[in-house]
C-alpha cells in the first residue's frame, strides 16, 4: 500500500480553479494539480465523471477517481447569486481557471473571461470547447466520438482498417487536457513576466485535427501535392502486433541488420538472405510483404524469447500489456504508474502514477479525489 505524499511540486504556490467537467477539463486541472498547484474544483454533484459505477459512495465513480485527485471539492450553485459571488471571490484569488462551459451560459452567469478578468487581471483563463469561438460551429454541442470525426482521424481508421471506427479512448479529451495544461503554464511563465493575464481558447478540434496531421498530412504537406494523404506505415495492412508461442507482441524491425537478426532467429535463413532484407535500404515503410513475413515468423518463438532476442540485437520490441493484468506488469510497478493506496471513503484503490519525473521538484499525490462538495466550508473559510 503506498503512502500519500506531502511533498510540494513545481507548481506549489500556484491556485487553479476547476469549473470544468466530464474529462478534459478536470484532466488538465489534475496534471496541474499533480505538478503541485492548489487546486479547487468547483462543481455541481450531478457532474458526468461522478455518474455510473461505483463501489461505497454514489458519485465515487472510476472516472471521478482517476481526474480529480489532488484537488479540494466546493458544491456551489452558479445560478443562485449569493453562491456565484461566492464562486467568484474563489476566482478573485486564483491564477488559473480552467472551464469547458459553453459561451452562452458563462455569459448569463458573468463569468465570462470579460467579467471576470476586470476583477482578477492576472488571471490565465482557460476555455476549452469543441469548436472554435469564431467559427460557425462555436456552439455545437462535441464529445470525444464527434471530434474525432471532425479532425479526420475518423477517415485514418476507415482508410487503415476498412471501418469508420473511433479511437477506443478519449483521445480527443485527453490530447486536449494535454494542451491546456502546456497552455496554462506558458501564459503563467508570460503573467509572470509582464503581469498581465489572458485568455486562451483550445478548441478540442482544432487540438485534434493538428495532432493527427503531425505525420498524417503526408503528401499534402507540399502544394501541389506529391501524394496521398495517411502516414504510409500507419496505413499498411496487418500493421498490428504480432502472435507470438504464447502471446502477444510488437517487433518492429527497422533496418536490415535488424530483419536479419529477426529472421535468423526464427530460423528462416532463407529470408535472412533474401536479397529484399539484404538491400543497403529497406522500405519498411510500404512494404506488406515484410510485415507478413514477420507475423508469420512471430510464433516461432515465446514473447519473453523475443524479448531476450530482440534486447541483443537491439531490435524495437515490446510485450503488449494486458490491461487487467497491469499491476502485475514489473515496468508498471517499479515505476509507481499503478499504486494501491487508502481512500478515506472508498477503501483500497488504485491510483494511475505521475509519468514525468522532476530531479529537484517531483509531482506528487496529496490527496485523492474528493466526494462532491466536502471542501466546502474549508475553502469558503479561507476567503476571510
Amino acid at each position: 500500500m503506498t503512502d500519500i505524499s506531502t511533498a510540494a511540486g513545481p507548481l506549489d504556490g500556484v491556485r487553479v480553479i476547476d469549473l470544468s467537467t466530464v474529462v478534459m477539463g478536470p484532466y488538465a486541472a489534475q496534471i496541474l494539480g499533480d505538478l503541485g498547484a492548489d487546486v479547487i474544483k468547483i462543481e455541481s454533484p450531478a457532474d458526468t465523471v461522478r455518474v455510473g459505477q461505483y463501489r461505497t459512495t454514489p458519485g465515487m465513480t472510476p472516472l471521478n477517481l482517476n481526474v480529480n485527485r489532488n484537488k479540494r471539492s466546493v458544491a456551489l450553485n452558479l445560478k443562485d447569486e449569493t453562491e456565484r459571488e461566492q464562486a467568484l471571490k474563489l476566482i478573485d484569488t486564483a491564477d488559473v481557471l480552467i472551464t469547458n462551459m459553453r459561451p452562452g451560459a458563462l455569459s448569463r452567469l458573468g463569468l465570462n473571461y470579460a467579467d471576470v478578468a476586470e476583477r482578477n487581471p492576472r488571471l490565465v483563463y482557460a476555455h476549452a470547447q469543441g469548436f472554435r469561438g469564431d467559427s460557425d460551429r462555436a456552439g455545437n454541442a462535441a464529445y470525444d466520438e464527434t471530434v474525432q470525426a471532425s479532425s479526420g482521424l475518423v477517415d485514418v481508421a476507415n482508410r487503415a482498417l476498412g471501418e469508420p471506427v473511433y479511437l477506443p479512448t478519449i483521445i480527443g479529451d485527453k490530447v486536449s487536457s494535454l494542451t491546456i495544461a502546456y497552455s496554462v503554464l506558458a501564459a503563467l511563465v508570460h503573467r509572470d513576466k509582464t503581469g498581465q493575464g489572458q485568455q486562451i481558447e483550445i478548441p478540442m478540434t482544432d487540438t485534434l485535427l493538428t495532432f493527427t496531421l503531425v505525420e498524417h498530412l503526408a503528401g499534402h504537406t507540399y502544394e501541389p501535392a506529391e501524394g496521398p494523404t495517411g502516414f504510409a506505415l500507419s496505413m499498411t495492412k496487418g500493421h498490428a502486433a504480432v502472435r507470438t508461442k504464447d502471446g502477444l507482441a510488437c517487433v518492429i524491425p527497422y533496418n536490415p541488420k535488424n530483419f536479419r537478426d529477426f529472421f535468423a532467429a526464427a530460423e528462416r535463413p532463407d529470408l535472412a538472405e533474401d536479397p529484399r532484407v539484404n538491400g543497403e535500404a529497406i522500405d519498411r515503410v510500404d512494404n506488406e510483404w515484410l510485415t507478413e513475413q514477420i507475423a508469420a515468423c512471430a510464433p516461432a518463438l515465446t514473447t519473453d524469447e523475443w524479448a531476450e532476442v530482440c534486447a541483443k540485437h537491439s531490435i524495437p520490441m515490446a510485450p503488449v500489456l494486458e490491461l487487467d493484468r497491469a499491476h502485475e506488469d514489473s515496468y508498471v510497478r517499479d515505476g509507481h504508474l499503478l499504486d494501491t493506496v487508502e481512500h478515506p471513503s472508498e477503501g483500497a484503490i488504485r491510483t494511475v502514477g505521475i509519468p514525468v519525473k522532476f530531479s529537484a521538484t517531483p509531482g506528487s499525490i496529496r490527496r485523492l479525489a474528493p466526494l462532491a462538495g466536502q471542501d466546502t466550508a474549508e475553502v469558503l473559510a479561507e476567503l476571510n
